[in-house]
């Protein structure tokens, strides 16, 4: 299974946005999954609820900070270099999904998202792109930082 359809299975379990992205890379980096899952579940629904950044980029800059952001706090260059990651890749999300904006994408799809978490059901999937969404972020993810 690849990084996208892990993303999606984790979302269609219930996870959110950012845990389902991040979780399909925990066997990567060797992170336990139930560790993963706990440190990306406030980064759900655009942080918080709060509709922003929608949680699967956070996920991808997560995942970049794995993947290149073990180097010393005054090395300039390496940390250039895992911004410039970063932007690449968010660039690339918002010119597939037309913005990185949790409310632009679901605003995308009519769907007029409530403040309080909703119940996961057939509706609430059927109503919403976050499927498409966490499978995009990993698809990006893989391909940048795994070179996949």
């Amino acid at each position: 299974m690849n990084h996208s359809d892990k993303a999606v299975s984790y979302f269609m379990q219930g996870y959110n946005c950012a845990q389902a992205t991040a979780a399909a890379f925990a066997g990567d980096f060797g992170l336990d999954e139930a560790l993963v899952l706990k440190a990306l579940a406030g980064f759900g629904a655009g942080i918080g609820g709060l509709r922003g950044t929608c949680g699967a980029v956070s996920a991808m800059v997560h995942v970049a900070g794995l993947r290149a952001g073990s180097y010393p706090p005054a090395d300039l260059e390496a940390k250039k270099a895992l911004y410039d990651l970063v932007k690449q890749m968010v660039a690339e999300f918002a010119e597939q999904n037309g913005t990185t904006c949790c409310a632009e994408l679901l605003a995308k799809t009519s769907c007029t998202p409530l403040p309080d978490p909703s119940k996961r059901n057939a509706e609430y999937y059927a109503m919403r792109p976050c499927a498409e969404l966490v499978a995009s972020a990993a698809e990006i993810a893989a391909r940048t930082l795994l070179k996949r």
